[in-house]
């Protein structure tokens, strides 16, 4: 009644073959893609929208209901605001910092000898994984530790500083290591794209009179346009999802000074077993990276 597989293929045009064969090349990632990210998507989705999932054997529709109770709680807010200093900060100081080590890098006023030892030296973050970063600096920013030692013995405090238990500089502290981890990715980029840039141009822009800043401002800037927007859009969705980083060096804390949506996130439905509101606060954080990456997206588009 049916025909074998074998001998129905050939009753298949050739037109028909051109047309599926790049859909059954990408199958086996579609799949991938669809059972590892859409599914689990879709089914946090649907979690946020009942009252207590999993620790429920029978639970209900609510709808909005964990969305409001997530807007009305005052931590949610806290860790919001910690979120966007910590991603807005780490982003600026990674490309201010990546951009002075790239041109410091492809200075012609550097021995090429140094430039590779310093090199080596600043992509040395990119060989720790983020739990090694995380002891290394609780290491060095504890209150008797390297750091302290040395500020007080240059009399610029008097007192040990507490970086990662005062609610005062634990922020400022954990964004500081995060800019540390993260300036070699900008660096590597930006000198590649240094790399390309024709040294006609600036020998071009000195005959016309053109000093150094003039150089920067109007060559090498628009030719690292596109490198920058690409890596900054990028750099803002990792970091507004860092976690092992946070929850090594301070767990969220002192009194929530540190507390970000993906730790709040966690301890919602890992400390407190609320995994309803957990999945409506990890909703959020898929919706907030989603509009960077629709910028992202569109720019991409423009630029092709």
């Amino acid at each position: 009644m049916f025909l074998p597989i074998k001998e129905s293929i050939q009753f298949i045009s050739y037109d028909t073959k051109r047309a599926i064969t790049p859909y059954l090349y990408m199958a086996p990632t579609i799949t991938l893609l669809t059972s590892l990210m859409l599914l689990p998507m879709i089914v946090v989705f649907r979690y946020s929208l009942f009252d207590n999932v999993i620790m429920n054997k029978n639970p209900t529709f609510v709808g909005l209901e964990n969305y409001q109770k997530l807007f009305s709680n005052a931590t949610f807010w806290i860790s919001l605001e910690n979120t966007l200093y910590f991603t807005f900060m780490s982003v600026i100081f990674h490309l201010l910092i990546g951009m002075t080590f790239a041109l410091m890098l492809n200075s012609k006023v550097i021995n090429s000898t140094i430039q590779t030892i310093l090199r080596v030296f600043y992509i040395m973050p990119w060989l720790f994984t983020a739990v090694i970063i995380a002891i290394i600096w609780r290491l060095l920013l504890d209150p008797s530790g390297v750091i302290n030692y040395l500020l007080i013995d240059f009399g610029i405090t008097e007192n040990n500083i507490e970086w990662f238990s005062s609610s005062a500089t634990a922020i400022h502290a954990v964004t500081f290591v995060n800019i540390w981890a993260g300036y070699p990715l900008y660096m590597v980029s930006l000198l590649a794209g240094l790399q390309g840039v024709s040294t006609e141009l600036y020998e071009a822009a000195s005959i016309d009179g053109s000093n150094e800043f003039q150089k920067f401002w109007y060559i090498t800037i628009p030719h690292l346009k596109p490198i920058i927007i690409s890596i900054a859009m990028l750099d803002f969705i990792w970091t507004m999802q860092v976690f092992p980083l946070v929850w090594m060096t301070t767990g969220g804390g002192p009194i929530h000074a540190t507390e970000m949506l993906s730790t709040f996130t966690y301890k919602l439905a890992f400390s407190r077993y609320k995994f309803s509101l957990a999945s409506a606060s990890a909703v959020i954080i898929l919706l907030l990276s989603m509009s960077v990456t629709y910028f992202y997206i569109k720019y991409q588009k423009s630029v092709d």
